[in-house]
């Protein structure tokens, strides 16, 4: 069966909720949770405090790529980075939801053709579900927490579906094109020669014939449809539109995102908090080590997430 990339790197129907038999411990509960659309389910876990009758939810927003909602993947991704953020935000009475993307996991059956889709698609879903999760009674405000490109999707979702709060976390300060060619800048000329006219084509919207075989896995023709919408937004731009309390965490050791990024965050949304976390790396892990050591924590989900992201997140959401 052909593996769809979803990503680089709506009609609102009903909500289901059914116990989940997996995991379980004293301070959290998980079920699931669906949102209906047009094109089929898109599927997610609500983690809740034990016993939660009524309080704040965290919205989850997975990063690039092949990515589920735990922060795991096919390709050798495996940190369970947003199920134990999700597990520690319910011992801080925080409830949380976290989904696959249309495309992915148990929400493969909504995107038909890898060809389909476009970063407006997961804008739209996003939405939805913010819509959907403000109209349980349950949650007192909603917080979208965007992570790595999921920041971008969150931050207009967020002004679209009408959100109370707003958090980026390590989410890049400007547009795919633009990060594209800075992580390509350490690379040989030739490299930059066959790589900058693609890019500088799909940012003009146009698509590209021929594609060199060792970057046809990054740019094939069925994939440069939604790239070229994807280069559509600044993340700098889209930040400076919302009017609710936005918090912008970034771990220093992050080789993916860096500090720079959460900076023209920063300077786009004057009102926004910014927070720096000391060696905290893309995926919410302490390193103290080279990029080897950095990279090594990608496949180590036992390894704990940072406990200041927690209480960075956990303050933001429970201040008075």
């Amino acid at each position: 069966m052909k593996k769809l990339f979803v990503g680089l790197p709506i009609l609102l129907i009903l909500c289901v909720n059914s116990p989940m038999n997996a995991q379980n411990d004293s301070n959290w509960v998980e079920t699931k949770i669906t949102l209906e659309t047009k094109t089929g389910q898109i599927v997610g876990t609500l983690c809740t405090p034990k016993d939660f009758v009524k309080g704040p939810v965290g919205f989850i927003i997975a990063g690039s790529g092949p990515t589920d909602r735990d922060c795991n993947n096919a390709f050798g991704l495996k940190t369970d980075a947003y199920k134990i953020l999700a597990h520690k935000l319910a011992a801080q009475h925080i409830a949380t939801v976290r989904y696959d993307k249309r495309g992915l996991g148990e929400s493969k059956p909504a995107l038909k053709s890898e060809s389909d889709i476009r970063f407006e698609d997961f804008i739209d879903d996003a939405t939805a579900w913010i819509t959907m999760l403000k109209s349980d009674k349950r949650f007192t405000k909603i917080i979208v927490m965007g992570h790595s490109e999921g920041s971008l999707i969150g931050m207009i979702a967020a002004r679209e579906g009408k959100a109370d709060e707003y958090i980026s976390i390590e989410g890049p300060g400007e547009s795919i094109d633009k990060m594209l060619k800075t992580q390509l800048s350490a690379q040989p000329k030739a490299i930059q020669d066959s790589v900058f006219p693609i890019i500088d084509s799909l940012k003009a919207g146009k698509m590209v014939t021929h594609i060199e075989p060792m970057l046809y896995a990054l740019f094939k023709p069925s994939l440069q449809p939604f790239i070229i919408s994807f280069m559509q937004y600044d993340p700098a731009v889209e930040i400076s539109k919302l009017t609710i309390p936005v918090l912008i965490i970034q771990g220093t050791n992050d080789v993916q995102v860096t500090v720079d990024d959460a900076k023209k965050l920063s300077a786009a949304d004057k009102n926004a908090k910014l927070v720096l976390l000391t060696n905290m790396n893309h995926i919410f892990r302490v390193v103290e080590g080279d990029r080897q050591a950095n990279v090594a924590t990608y496949s180590m989900p036992n390894l704990p997430i940072d406990p200041e992201l927690v209480t960075a997140i956990a303050d933001f959401i429970n201040k008075k």
